[in-house]
């Protein structure tokens, strides 16, 4: 029987993805942008932890979230043709609020903030749709912009690895990695610099960024 807490999930699942439909086919289909491809990055970890669903703020049966801005970061998948990528994994990992990633933290045990699950992945639905609860991205030393990390995945075929941005942060032209995607490829670059906007409705200051992600090749590629 479903639990409170998944029950609360699959809620903020549905309340975030409410605006992400829409359907590119067809004609408009030729009109999309690539996602460009990104570094992993040396802190993708190498020891995934207990939980690893799409909510990134609290582990497990917990009580205590983890610190940092509410986001909720939703979008959809999409083949290189326009059409919806069903039962695509998609994962993403960043830093926790004091920008230490879960990688540094079990290989050095340094301070972390265990509340925070660092790590997450979804299996996307009949229209492509993904979503998860995290925190606002925060830069650290050697990354001045501020970045979320992503792969998608189709079965064990590896499709993209990427990474998002906040559009407009202070430090983003002070990162190598920011100007490279830009440098080669200005239009898809500008797919990953995201709105986190204030959700209207939240009493306690959450954020909402919508990212779709267009695949450069179909799985049967």
């Amino acid at each position: 029987m479903p639990t409170s807490r998944s029950h609360r999930r699959q809620f903020l699942g549905a309340l975030a993805l409410g605006a992400t439909a829409f359907t590119a086919r067809g004609a408009f289909a030729e009109e999309l942008t690539r996602t460009p491809t990104a570094n992993e990055g040396p802190f993708y970890p190498t020891k995934l932890p207990v939980d690893t669903d799409n909510d990134l703020l609290i582990i497990n049966d917990g009580i205590t979230p983890a610190v940092g801005e509410i986001t909720h970061l939703s979008g959809r998948i999409l083949d290189a043709s326009g059409e919806p990528l069903r039962n695509a994994m998609i994962e993403i990992w960043q830093c926790d609020k004091d920008g230490t990633y879960l990688k540094q933290h079990t290989q050095n045990q340094g301070t972390f903030d265990t509340n925070f699950q660092g790590y997450g992945r979804f299996l996307t639905g009949s229209t492509g749709e993904y979503y998860f609860r995290t925190i606002k991205p925060v830069p650290y030393r050697g990354r001045p912009a501020a970045h979320i990390h992503a792969r998608v995945w189709k079965g064990s075929k590896k499709l993209l690895t990427t990474e998002c941005f906040i559009k407009g942060f202070a430090s983003n032209e002070q990162d190598g990695q920011f100007r490279q995607i830009r440098s080669r490829d200005p239009k898809g670059h500008a797919m990953l610099c995201l709105d986190f906007a204030a959700v209207k409705s939240s009493k306690i200051g959450e954020l909402a960024a919508k990212w779709d992600i267009v695949l450069n090749h179909t799985p049967e590629a």
